[in-house]
């Protein structure tokens, strides 16, 4: 067992080192130079299109991209993708990338967003536009139908590749650990984990045994729901730190380039350090590149594959851009990052500076809890959608049923090895996804032009 462990352990260096980040931010930027950077350039047709425009639009002809040919609305899509997305890695990684990387990390997190953005973009519109209807069931798509409908045969292997390795990883990373991370914020409030981890079947198992329109019911509740309190919870704090914002913005600019001098319990960072861990948590936290959140945007009712893109980089705004800056200014202007402390605690540090101990730390779990949750069932869909794909539709229900014992192994287990393994195999599940990105980047650039045109034509 030790030996498989280390194997695990050596896998998993190789794949989450410099190889596979660099891939990911390459692709980002191949991806971003193709459509001109529209990330940037149009973020307020973006917008406008998203939020400002969230109705269900009019079926325009046949086909997967049709809007009769979605389950859930785009708004809903979002959110099922962001409870997917939004997660412990922006409360805790972000306070690590700091602790480990200075200030500067942050930087370097920006960047990995505003790439992170393209990527998550060209997953999504590719997502649509090789989507099919599954026989009996939702609208399946994600990288293995854009693999297999997009790529030559002789890549469709990757399509099953990326298949097995999601079903498996949704067990961890997506099922167990989540759930270990609600039972543990529940403790703080001196809840027992078996008690948690009963409560947590029933909530889980009520919800997704509904299939993904019953899980973007419960994602449109919850998923704005924390944002929407942790971002005000975080702005009270800048607000009453406003003076120290602009301090915080330079030490950010200037340890990205130069570095960071020890300070308190902190150690020191270079820049390497910055760019490695700001980089790192920034596509860990919006895992674009890693081809999972397409899966649930591709069950939206959208007559165009772009116009569900755009909601792919609203999705890495918010996670990147909004929660996770929120997390590294608090930290930074409270002067919490040169404590000594890091992850989720120095992000609770940080809160109860402002909010008191008890109120501080409250709300930081409770927003943990609620995320780990959210998370729980939308790595379900992903996980059933990838063993639908292998197996068939009917698979989806054991899938659903086999789903909740782990859901108790994680809320009672210690999981440091499940990590670790799952680790492993969501870098396995980024590495064919990125293949496909490269290789279906034209279609992208093609589609976004086409779209872009025409708007420009119709005004």
């Amino acid at each position: 067992m030790d030996i498989l462990l280390n194997l695990n352990n050596t896998i998993n260096k190789i794949i989450w080192g410099p190889l596979l980040i660099t891939l990911i931010i390459g692709v980002g930027l191949y991806i971003s130079i193709g459509i001109k950077f529209l990330q940037i350039r149009h973020l307020g047709k973006v917008f406008k299109e998203t939020f400002l425009k969230a109705k269900k639009p009019k079926e325009k002809g046949g086909g997967a991209a049709a809007a009769g040919a979605g389950d859930i609305s785009p708004f809903q899509a979002l959110n099922v993708a962001l409870g997917g997305t939004v997660g412990v890695g922006n409360i805790a990684g972000v306070a690590t990338a700091i602790a480990l990387g200075g200030p500067g990390a942050i930087f370097w997190m920006w960047v990995s967003g505003v790439l992170g953005m393209a990527t998550k973009f060209a997953e999504v519109v590719l997502s649509i536009n090789y989507r099919e209807r599954e026989e009996g069931g939702p609208m399946i798509g994600g990288p293995m139908m854009y693999i297999k409908k997009g790529l030559p045969k002789v890549f469709h292997p990757l399509a099953y590749i990326f298949a097995v390795f999601g079903a498996l990883a949704a067990f961890g990373i997506g099922n167990m650990a989540q759930a270990n991370s609600v039972a543990d914020g529940a403790l703080q409030f001196g809840i027992p984990r078996h008690f948690t981890a009963l409560l947590l079947i029933v909530a889980v198992g009520l919800v997704t045994i509904g299939g993904i329109k019953r899980i973007a019911q419960v994602a449109m509740v919850c998923v704005p729901f924390m944002c929407i309190l942790y971002f005000i919870s975080g702005v009270a704090i800048l607000l009453i730190n406003i003076r120290s914002i602009p301090d915080a913005i330079w030490l950010i600019l200037r340890g990205a380039f130069t570095g960071q001098a020890a300070a308190g319990g902190f150690a020191g960072a270079t820049v390497t350090y910055a760019i490695r861990y700001g980089i790192a948590r920034g596509v860990f936290s919006n895992e674009a590149g890693l081809g999972s959140a397409p899966i649930a945007h591709s069950t939206a009712k959208t007559d165009n594959p772009v116009k569900q893109g755009f909601w792919g980089i609203m999705e890495v705004f918010i996670d990147t851009i909004v929660i996770c800056t929120t997390t590294a200014l608090v930290i930074i202007t409270t002067g919490s990052w040169a404590s000594g402390n890091t992850g989720a605690m120095l992000t609770m540090e940080a809160f109860s500076k402002f909010f008191g101990k008890a109120i501080g730390y409250s709300i930081v779990v409770f927003c943990m809890v609620l995320t780990a949750y959210d998370t729980n069932l939308a790595w379900c869909f992903y996980g059933e959608t990838c063993t639908a794909f292998l197996l068939g539709h009917n698979t989806r229900i054991f899938y659903r049923i086999l789903w909740l014992p782990f859901v108790l192994i994680g809320a009672l287990g210690k999981l440091e090895v499940i990590w670790n393994i799952c680790d492993t195999l969501n870098g396995l599940m980024a590495l064919p996804n990125i293949i496909a990105l490269i290789i279906l980047g034209p279609v992208v650039f093609k589609l976004t032009k086409s779209y872009l045109n025409s708007e420009a034509t119709t005004g």
